[in-house]
């Protein structure tokens, strides 16, 4: 050791500097690689251990050798070895950079914790008093319209008479009617009840009618920090494993700006359920008509319309669809539609069959013989989207409003589902084809701001390997690499009294078992029967 100092000592002080700092520079940014990878869990776990040994490696070549090249006066070994390890530290800087950043942006997508909120509103013309009425929902397991309610009232010393309810739009119909005076509804009710009329008008009329943003006001207001109900709900699904089938239950949030809201109510107008097998890279999509008469799992199985669970939370959606088809969820998305219009513009636009509408007017405007929908902010007149019928590509804005439409078509809402589905097998299709970094960091930037899920970052990682297994199982003459079966359920139109004749959607039992029989056969719950040709 001495006689390694005193060798040292006659070393040239720049070089010796120069050894040091290579060293220290080299080991701080090899740990940041180091960390950077970690968070790749799953994700060619081989290649990264082999990367890291190697690297691991070279440092300890680097340390070694570099010093016998000093205390040997190698200087042209020293400088070329010195050179090698600095070049190596942009790498590992950058790299890992690019790693935690990104993944970052998957991160985002869960939200273990939420802020939900509870309104009181009235009418505008509503004077409250404290011998005013209020309405309350009467389910306890309802955050917003109950359980926060109470906080609320008692936050404010409310000494008003309660009338409970089972449902929200009894409650906003009595209110409308003037049989209560103000009641208790989740912070996110102008989304959520938009498209909802609460008072008798005619069918005409009904675009002309006040939104309930614009109809009522908000009295109080409570909110509070709180475990994301609907990832406790499915808390089992952290351990599924993507290599094995799964289920995931979609669910469209219409908000008017980029980005999803804090609360956990929401529209529930578009339900998609999908199964993947990650082994026969094949899916099944199940969109599940809103007005579709069923019991509510969160509100003692009362029947209602599926869209009216959405008011009570992703929880009670994913109860509900989970009693309607018999299979277990393991995942869901919740979508934002406006930031649809981003993710579609990022992919370059999505090429879609748009199909020839069945009337001619939309809103009272003449399309003439086009497809025309309002635009991403809801404004008709110059702000609508004409499109010309058949296969063309769509841009954010036409995708969301051909996603959308639902009244130029016979099928009004069945054949809106169908777009639906063929919308988001065409971004699956474009997702397919991204070669470029930058197109795939907008691609995380817009999934994280508009995208909430139950998913792991793991889980998320992990399909890597599916994509992995779409390339290298590709057949580009056929394309058969990805098979997505796209399902339609037979509905007959339903009226049922509730206070008021309210227009639902029963629908025929062999029906629906020959779309869960599909699901089930793909998720392997259930065998393939071959079909015998004689």
């Amino acid at each position: 050791m001495n006689i390694l100092k005193k060798k040292l000592k006659k070393v040239n002080k720049v070089k010796k500097v120069l050894y040091f700092f290579t060293s220290l520079v080299f080991l701080v940014t090899y740990i940041y690689f180091l960390i950077g990878l970690l968070h790749l869990s799953g994700i060619e776990t081989l290649i990264r251990i082999i990367v890291l040994v190697f690297f691991g490696i070279w440092f300890v070549v680097y340390l070694l050798a570099g010093l016998l090249a000093l205390i040997s006066r190698k200087t042209p070994t020293f400088i070329i070895l010195t050179i090698i390890s600095l070049l190596c530290t942009p790498v590992f800087f950058f790299g890992s950079n690019i790693i935690i950043k990104n993944v970052g942006f998957l991160n985002q997508t869960q939200r273990d914790k939420i802020e939900y909120t509870s309104n009181l509103i009235a009418l505008k013309e509503t004077n409250f008093t404290s011998n005013s009425t209020i309405g309350m929902i009467e389910t306890d397991s309802d955050i917003s319209g109950n359980q926060l309610a109470h906080k609320l009232i008692a936050k404010h010393n409310l000494t008003n008479k309660i009338n409970t309810y089972e449902d929200y739009t009894s409650m906003i119909r009595d209110l409308y009617s003037g049989k209560i005076d103000a009641c208790f509804v989740s912070g996110d009710y102008a989304v959520i009840f938009k498209n909802e009329t609460f008072e008798e008008t005619n069918e005409e009329n009904q675009e002309n009618v006040p939104s309930i943003e614009e109809r009522v006001k908000v009295l109080f207001e409570y909110s509070e920090l709180m475990q994301n109900q609907d990832v406790q709900t499915l808390e089992e699904s952290k351990t599924k494993e993507i290599t094995e089938p799964f289920t995931v239950l979609i669910m469209g949030v219409d908000s008017e700006k980029d980005g999803l809201t804090a609360n956990q109510a929401f529209n529930g107008d578009t339900l998609i359920m999908v199964t993947f097998n990650p082994d026969t890279l094949t899916a099944t999509m199940f969109s599940i008509p809103r007005d579709l008469y069923v019991p509510i799992s969160c509100n003692h199985n009362r029947y209602a319309k599926i869209n009216s669970s959405a008011a009570y939370g992703s929880s009670c959606v994913i109860g509900t669809v989970e009693q309607l088809t018999g299979i277990k969820i393991d995942f869901y998305l919740k979508i934002n539609f406006k930031g649809v219009v981003d993710l579609v513009d990022v992919l370059g636009g999505v090429t879609v069959d748009v199909e020839e509408p069945d009337y001619n007017w939309n809103a009272g405007y003449n399309c003439n013989g086009r497809f025309c929908e309002q635009n991403s902010n809801r404004e008709f007149g110059d702000k609508m989207i004409f499109l010309d019928p058949g296969v063309q590509t769509l841009n954010g804005e036409e995708a969301l409003a051909y996603a959308r439409c639902r009244h130029l078509y016979a099928l009004s809402d069945i054949a809106r589902n169908k777009h639906q589905q063929d919308i988001i097998e065409a971004m699956v299709q474009k997702v397919k084809q991204i070669k470029s970094y930058s197109d795939f960091e907008n691609i995380l930037k817009t999934v994280s701001r508009n995208i909430e899920t139950n998913m792991t970052t793991e889980q998320i990682l992990s399909f890597y390997n599916v994509g992995k297994n779409i390339i290298f199982n590709s057949d580009p003459e056929k394309d058969i690499a990805l098979s997505i079966k796209k399902t339609q359920l037979t509905y007959y139109n339903l009226t049922v009294w509730r206070g008021y004749d309210a227009s639902c959607l029963g629908y025929y039992k062999t029906s629906l078992d020959a779309i869960t029989k599909l699901m089930r056969q793909n998720l392997e719950l259930e065998k393939t029967v071959p079909i015998k040709i004689r």
